[in-house]
């Protein structure tokens, strides 16, 4: 099994979740920028939307699109307790969150990366987005992960997410509750493992 990834960017989050569930597999690193794969090859011809994370498995097939990933990841290996039973309220609570974070947070905080817009864009995004952080920490509440007790795929995603805050002025200590989820989750061993393995740690 292969993930291809982007330094710093969501495919932060199936990396997350393949060490939590013990999967093996081949991180292979994409230039964001040309494209480029570190034999010279052209990602494009492996997905021509040009973007990560992209997981290739061991009989050639592929698939995109984070929060599908995560959960095709967290079922192979129920055992880890990454996702709800398929068909129970919790796994509805679980995608429930994914399309949250997918939608509303995540594209929010692209568009503040997006060099090409005009300021008075950005300040409208960005005031939209703290009102759905005021959902997300209101959600969250006092668990320490989104569906409790138990980390989940999400807690994955919204972790990488939020970590994109100190790169778009957006300053996370206003969200007391979404600041501590955020340094709890970057405390576990398998995020450790998955921020060094992209460079992003020491």
């Amino acid at each position: 099994m292969k993930l291809y990834y982007s330094q710093g960017v969501c495919s932060l989050s199936p990396n997350i979740v393949l060490r939590e569930a013990g999967i093996p597999f081949e991180l292979v690193e994409v230039n964001y920028a040309s494209k480029k794969l570190p034999d010279g090859s052209d990602f494009l011809q492996l997905n021509p939307l040009g973007y990560v994370p992209l997981l290739e498995l061991d009989d050639g097939q592929r698939f995109t699109e984070g929060p599908a990933i995560v959960q095709y990841l967290a079922d192979l290996k129920p055992g880890s307790k990454l996702a709800p039973a398929a068909g129970t309220l919790e796994r509805v609570r679980l995608q429930e969150w994914l399309g949250f974070i997918n939608s509303e947070l995540h594209k929010a905080y692209s568009t503040l990366f997006d060099t090409s817009l005009p300021a008075a864009v950005k300040d409208a995004v960005r005031k939209k987005l703290e009102g759905r952080l005021d959902h997300a920490a209101a959600k969250l509440g006092d668990r320490p992960y989104v569906l409790g007790e138990q980390f989940s795929a999400a807690d994955a995603y919204l972790y990488t997410v939020l970590g994109w805050s100190r790169f778009t002025g957006i300053d996370l200590s206003r969200w007391p509750t979404l600041a501590a989820f955020h340094e709890r989750v970057n405390q576990r061993p398998a995020v450790r493992e998955a921020l060094k393995s992209e460079g992003l740690l020491k």
